[in-house]
């Protein structure tokens, strides 16, 4: 039995080394696969994440009162002078909320931060548009309600819209 151990140990050891050496090739075959699908799926992934930030751009752009305010324009030229300011405030939150409901869905494609922040410019926008009304005299026009709201917009320094652009500006360069 003595003569036979050495044997054994001898056999086990090989039998050791070559599990550890298919083990290894096994993982490293694996992590290559791994690669490879990852690969080829950002191939595919990439340009539709770009697609979600261009949207999600547009979006923040399209929600600025200076522009809704154009839109509002070359979709009704007198709506500044023939509506209340009820009616521009309604239009504007409507083209928000519609903005944003055709664009939820690119939440999928970016951080979790840069949603946070595209919501809070969201709901930032609605407050705003509010808000600007009730600082103004009860005879107020449209027209002045749409210059405050700019006027205002444009003092207000970086805002949540600003601050989302930017994040998600960031965040593209990294897919870059």
């Amino acid at each position: 039995m003595t003569q036979v151990l050495p044997y054994i140990l001898i056999i086990a050891v090989l039998v050791l080394g070559v599990w550890l050496i298919q083990h290894t090739m096994y993982s490293n075959e694996e992590k290559k696969r791994q690669f490879e699908l990852k690969r080829e799926s950002q191939k595919t992934i990439s340009p539709i994440r770009l697609r979600a930030y261009e949207r999600l751009t547009l979006l923040l752009e399209r929600t600025t009162p200076e522009h809704m305010l154009m839109e509002l324009r070359s979709k009704e030229p007198e709506a500044l002078v023939s509506w209340s300011i009820g009616q521009v405030q309604q239009y504007l939150l409507q083209t928000i909320r519609i903005e944003f409901e055709h664009n939820m869905s690119q939440q999928v494609y970016v951080s979790e931060e840069v949603w946070t922040l595209i919501m809070n410019a969201r709901d930032q926008m609605a407050a705003f548009v509010i808000a600007a009304s009730t600082q103004l005299p009860p005879n107020a026009t449209a027209q002045t309600y749409a210059t405050t709201l700019i006027t205002a917009y444009k003092s207000n320094g970086e805002t949540p819209s600003d601050k989302a652009l930017a994040v998600l500006k960031e965040e593209v360069q990294t897919i870059l």
